[in-house]
């Protein structure tokens, strides 16, 4: 805009000097001149003004899409914080999860393995002899004993019998023998007493019990009043196993025997 004013002054001031110089225009001319002259000037700053308001126009408009296109950012932006916030809580849950899963899945296998072990062989030491046994069958086991110290010798040996066909082949089956046929030496059922403690020696000649049960053999053919097979059996005892204390006690009854 100021350069076409200044552009104007300058037209006039020329057009000026150049009259008072020819001295050839007269009043209409110069009138005509000013009028034309003035019309440029203002059709160029129409043309100027016109321009500025376009370019006015598209910079509003240019700063309008500007601050749309910052707005939308801005919204994007937010967008992207709200969808992170939400990740990183779902991360957080997840780890929680998965934390949870993992101690649920550590207590369910610590009692599998305490339902496991339950019917997991376990080592035993019954009598000297050491063994792996079911924990079913060490549980008879200790039943059928503890029913006999409490002195109901009916009752255990029905325990023992049951214990011995349900474990034909347990190491407890020595021991079995040895307190089935001590029931029935209490109960007077002697000829059964001996075949059961023929039954430990059958299986375990040298087990911890196995003298006892010589001694227990003689102690029921003395109860049938078979002497001599008594005496029989006391001096085998004392040939088979001579350092036991079964040993010892047969040697004191051999004389009494006749």
């Amino acid at each position: 805009m100021r350069k076409t004013l200044r552009l104007a002054a300058l037209l006039l001031c020329a057009c000026g000097a150049t009259v008072a110089q020819a001295g050839l225009f007269d009043d209409e001319e110069a009138r005509r001149a000013i009028l034309d002259l003035r019309q440029r000037v203002d059709s160029v700053r129409q043309d100027t003004e016109s321009r500025s308001a376009e370019q006015a126009a598209r910079s509003t408009e240019e700063n309008a899409q500007l601050r749309r296109s910052l707005l939308d950012l801005q919204t994007q932006i937010e967008t992207l914080r709200a969808d992170m916030a939400r990740l990183v809580g779902q991360n957080e849950q997840l780890t929680r999860d998965v934390a949870e899963m993992q101690r649920q899945q550590k207590d369910m296998l610590a009692g599998i393995d305490e339902r496991l072990r339950k019917f997991e062989p376990t080592k035993v030491t019954v009598d000297g002899r050491e063994f792996l046994a079911d924990q079913a069958e060490k549980r008879d086991y200790e039943a059928a004993l503890g029913i006999f110290r409490k002195g109901d010798f009916v009752a255990a040996q029905a325990a023992f019998v049951e214990f011995l066909k349900r474990y034909p082949s347990s190491g407890y089956a020595p021991s079995s023998f040895f307190w089935l046929g001590n029931a029935q030496y209490a109960t007077r059922d002697y000829q059964v007493a001996i075949q059961n403690f023929r039954n430990l020696l059958t299986q375990a000649p040298d087990h911890l019990r196995a003298p006892e049960a010589v001694l227990s053999i003689a102690n029921c053919q003395v109860e049938l009043k078979d002497t001599k097979a008594a005496r029989k059996t006391l001096e085998d005892l004392i040939k088979a196993y001579p350092q036991s204390e079964a040993a010892a006690a047969a040697k004191q009854r051999l004389p009494r025997l006749k």
